[in-house]
């Protein structure tokens, strides 16, 4: 889940990595460092907390020159965030750093060995071990591949390491040389004119080029001014693919806005539409960004599995109703922390569905994994081109949310959501349950969705004062049913997350199952409505969850459809969305949601880019 930058070229290396880190400080804010290759030395800060912290040390002390560095901003897994723990960790002779992203789960007996050959370790991390292992390394010689003894110490190094792991290394003994390895977590590669940078995301090079390279699983790149070399942990030459990112440096800024979520939730019309742009190919067929599977394979699917996590597990709770509806297919949604360890039945006619907005989420990726090696079919849903799960997977479609920086998900959730209609419209159209027209009829559906979250955005203020009136509530319920319901629990996630507050969802027919002794006098209670129109029979039940609330004393917030005049007597607070189709109503009933969540956690001082504990993209188990 930590941020790592690593450069090489004709800049100051300290700025160009300061710059990265800060646009990769949603990856990770528990510490931040920074190390310099200059003149046979090696020159290092950090400290905990969040980079501004690492930026005032710097400025306060003279500049680390030279033009090869690498920097790192930590999410904290073995050890707290202080300034010993934060990365780069250095080798006992100070001529060496390295920084780290996932868990090294073998660390231990190898702090044991190294500490018993003499070396004296510094802080609690598993990251320090590899410093010291590559300074063993670096003594014994390299292993014949050619090139820099680094690249060949770093890749002996990692042979011996279990777990998911980002390394990235510098030596004063190899001066010019950035050496990076990945094994099931992030790392790609930046090639630039008389430079070349790594990094955990293209963001962090983004104000420098577009031109990225793919590294793979288990493989080893050194990057120097001039040159970029890719090799396995075996050493053998690796095979690597360029690609072009598609979007600049503006849009991973704040454009003006206060908050990267208050101008990713204003992006939404404008994500939603660009990831149903020219999905309609020149037969008229709707159409996957990529597709390494036969039709034939495709049509004898006879059970589809979900699995992701967090946010992205809401969206496939969302995505079972479009698919059995649409499809006629049997769903089952999984969280994909719990997907591998109950030993799920899967065969080669399921197809496995991995929702991932970075395509790094570990828990998916292994969930992924564990689907192929039972032969299942896979396909993605991401917003990341190239990271590891939409290359590991048989199929993909992306969902062109562009760059979320916040930590709590809004755009991508929508993409998502986007993104598993259209698959589920794919493999409508494929197995002949839709015909042409049927299909074309609802992709006109969700070609108007950008223009009803566009008016949802223009009536928002009732929306954040009404946040603000209950900034000293200790609790928030949520309910919905159909549809409703996985907006519910969405809606609960984005408070916990954002206001720390307890908060919970419900399946509103639930409420009289147990639920409804958390009903008190003046308790704010979400309910998404369902449509009177589209579901009259849902409708008439959720007034009836809604007067039971409301005789318990609690306070009624309800999220309904314009026009909806029976819901209004029942409210104490209305928010009105506009009409659409059922199975897009979560399109825009979730956008109040994600303002008053952080409307709310703004009102109470928190930080709604950088909320405590968490991290971007979940990179460990």
């Amino acid at each position: 889940m930590c941020g790592i930058v690593g450069y090489a070229g004709h800049r100051q290396a300290v700025e160009v990595v300061v710059e990265g880190l800060t646009r990769l400080e949603y990856r990770g804010y528990d510490s931040a460092g920074v190390a310099v290759v200059a003149d046979g030395t090696l020159a290092c800060e950090k400290r905990a907390g969040k980079l501004t912290n690492l930026v005032e040390a710097l400025a306060g002390n003279p500049p680390l020159p030279g033009h090869v560095g690498v920097g790192h901003t930590r999410w904290a897994t073995h050890g707290p965030p202080t300034d010993p723990n934060a990365h780069p960790h250095r080798d006992c002779g100070g001529r060496l750093a390295v920084v780290h992203n996932g868990i090294i789960e073998n660390y231990a007996a190898l702090r044991a060995e190294i500490a018993a050959d003499g070396h004296k370790l510094m802080s609690e991390t598993d990251s320090e071990v590899v410093a010291h292992l590559l300074e063993t390394e670096m003594a014994g010689g390299q292993d014949g591949s050619g090139d820099g003894p680094l690249a060949a110490a770093m890749r002996r190094v990692c042979r011996r390491l279990e777990g998911a792991f980002t390394l990235v290394a510098v030596d004063t003994r190899d001066p010019g040389a950035v050496v990076g390895a990945r094994r099931s977590s992030p790392l790609v590669i930046g090639r630039g004119h008389g430079e070349n940078f790594l990094a955990s995301d293209v963001a962090a090079f983004i104000a420098y080029t577009r031109r990225a390279v793919e590294l793979g699983q288990d493989q080893v790149a050194e990057i120097r001014a001039d040159s970029v070399a890719v090799t396995t942990f075996a050493g053998a030459p690796a095979e690597v693919t360029e690609y072009q990112v598609n979007w600049d440096v503006s849009a991973a800024e704040k454009a003006g806005y206060d908050y990267f979520m208050l101008k990713e939730i204003a992006e939404q019309p404008r994500a939603v539409a660009d990831t149903l742009l020219g999905r309609i190919g020149s037969d008229g067929q709707l159409a996957l960004d990529e597709m390494r599977l036969p039709a034939g394979e495709l049509r004898e699917i006879d059970k589809i599995i979900v699995v992701a996590c967090g946010t992205a597990y809401h969206a496939g709770l969302i995505a079972k109703y479009a698919i059995e509806h649409w499809c006629g297919i049997p769903c089952e949604v999984e969280l994909a922390s719990e997907f591998r360890y109950r030993d799920p039945i899967l065969t080669r006619t399921t197809l496995v569905i991995a929702i991932s907005q970075s395509g790094e989420t570990m828990d998916t990726l292994m969930a992924v994994r564990h689907a192929r090696q039972q032969r299942s079919r896979v396909l993605a849903v991401c917003n990341v081109n190239g990271s590891s799960i939409p290359r590991e997977c048989d199929a993909v479609l992306y969902t062109r949310a562009g760059p979320e920086v916040a930590v709590a998900s809004t755009k991508a959730f929508l993409t998502q959501l986007v993104g598993c209609y259209l698959v589920a419209l794919y493999l409508a159209q494929l197995r002949g349950a839709k015909f042409g027209d049927e299909v074309h009829a609802v992709l006109g559906e969700l070609s108007q969705i950008p223009a009803a979250v566009d008016t949802v955005l223009e009536t928002m203020e009732p929306v954040r004062q009404l946040a603000r009136d209950l900034v000293g509530e200790r609790c928030v319920l949520f309910l919905g049913r159909h549809v409703g319901f996985p907006v519910a629990l969405e809606g609960a996630l984005k408070l916990k997350e954002l206001a720390y507050m307890h908060a919970e969802g419900f399946a509103a027919g639930e409420l009289k199952h147990g639920p409804i002794a958390l009903i008190e006098n003046g308790l704010p209670v979400v309910v998404v409505v369902p449509s009177p129109e589209g579901q009259r029979v849902l409708h008439d039940k959720i007034i009836s969850n809604i007067q039971e609330i409301r005789a318990r004393g609690a306070m009624v917030i309800a999220i309904a459809e314009q026009g909806d005049r029976q819901v209004k007597e029942f409210a104490d607070a209305l928010i009105e969305v506009p009409q659409v189709p059922t199975l897009m109503q979560p399109l825009v009933t979730t956008v109040p949601l994600q303002v008053f969540a952080c409307e709310l956690a703004t009102a109470r001082g928190h930080d709604v880019d950088q909320p405590r504990n968490l991290a971007k993209s979940v990179t460990v188990e």
